[in-house]
């Protein structure tokens, strides 16, 4: 079948470590359960979980030539995912996360950009467009190789085609990123999807509310804030909304604002009101945080509308 979306952006090999207790001291052996390898970053979670849910997609993005790439794309493939937009970095390895979760606290990243830093307006294709009907970007911000112009031509050829559009971003903990690095790109965004954290960095702001109104106003559709735990904040011309998130046991965060924006997708496609389609992006969101890795704890789409019922 033509996939109906084309989810771009960065592509990892995740190295998960099982939940920890505690960090290991200076120089202490910590011993663990086994750990898991997966096929990551924006790009590629958003479009397993969107196989998960029936949905097929292309993915658009770069690995280098090395077995970290080749493993990235075979595990896409196996997923039912078009790799065939994946492009080679000739300079860079492919990029590396090491996933750190310990009990009663965040998650640690420790991570490599690699061959993201190589993903340029070049590796996007007219043909990459054929059929597609959602446009969503993932990892904005740690892509210095993508200009915001690229990032406009790609979102204004989607509208041309009839499609819809949504932006991630990522923010290194050391990121100077600021709402000057979005302004030229947000007009041409229909759904703008950052968490709380990212949002408090862009505008200075600490109220949901109020970050959404500022994306809002330098131009994008709608902006959704994701809190956790805490639900969400949504805001458009003509709604606002707040969702309560779904109470479900973590075990490892990873990759819940990746399957929130993949629900968030379904009910774009299938033509639900926004509410449902925030509620159902919410639920798969929380169902992710449920196993270890990014889409492990992801049921198949009945499933998620069975537990949205009976919440």
């Amino acid at each position: 079948m033509t996939p109906r979306v084309l989810s771009a952006g960065i592509l990892v090999g995740d190295l998960f470590v099982p939940p920890l207790p505690r960090l290991p001291t200076a120089g202490e052996l910590l011993v663990t359960d086994d750990f898991l390898m997966g096929a990551g970053g924006c790009a590629a979670n958003v479009a397993v979980v969107l196989s998960k849910f029936g949905v097929d997609s292309r993915v658009v993005g770069k690995v280098g030539r090395d077995s970290f790439g080749d493993f990235v794309i075979s595990a896409l493939a196996e997923s039912g995912v078009d790799v065939s937009f994946i492009r080679r970095s000739e300079t860079m390895g492919t990029a590396k996360t090491v996933i750190v979760p310990v009990a009663g606290d965040d998650r640690r990243y420790i991570h490599t950009v690699g061959s993201n830093a190589d993903l340029t307006g070049q590796d996007f294709g007219s043909e990459a467009m054929s059929g597609i009907d959602v446009v969503y970007l993932g990892g904005y911000l740690v892509l210095p190789g993508l200009h915001p112009e690229a990032v406009v031509e790609l979102f204004d050829a989607a509208h041309r085609a009839g499609a819809q559009t949504l932006l991630d971003v990522v923010l290194p903990g050391d990121s100077h990123a600021s709402m000057d690095d979005l302004r030229s790109i947000l007009p041409s965004v229909d759904f703008f999807l950052p968490n709380f954290d990212e949002a408090s960095h862009l505008t200075g702001e600490q109220d949901p509310e109020v970050q959404a109104a500022c994306f809002n106003n330098a131009g994008a559709k709608t902006a959704v804030i994701t809190m956790g735990a805490h639900g969400l904040f949504a805001r458009s011309a003509t709604d606002t909304l707040e969702v309560t998130a779904p109470s479900v046991d973590v075990v490892d965060g990873s990759g819940a604002g990746d399957a929130f924006a993949a629900g968030l997708i379904v009910g774009l496609l299938e033509g639900w009101p926004l509410e449902r389609s925030l509620r159902f992006a919410s639920a798969a969101g929380a169902l992710a945080c449920t196993a270890l890795g990014c889409s492990a704890g992801i049921p198949e789409r009945q499933q998620v509308l069975r537990q949205m019922a009976t919440n």
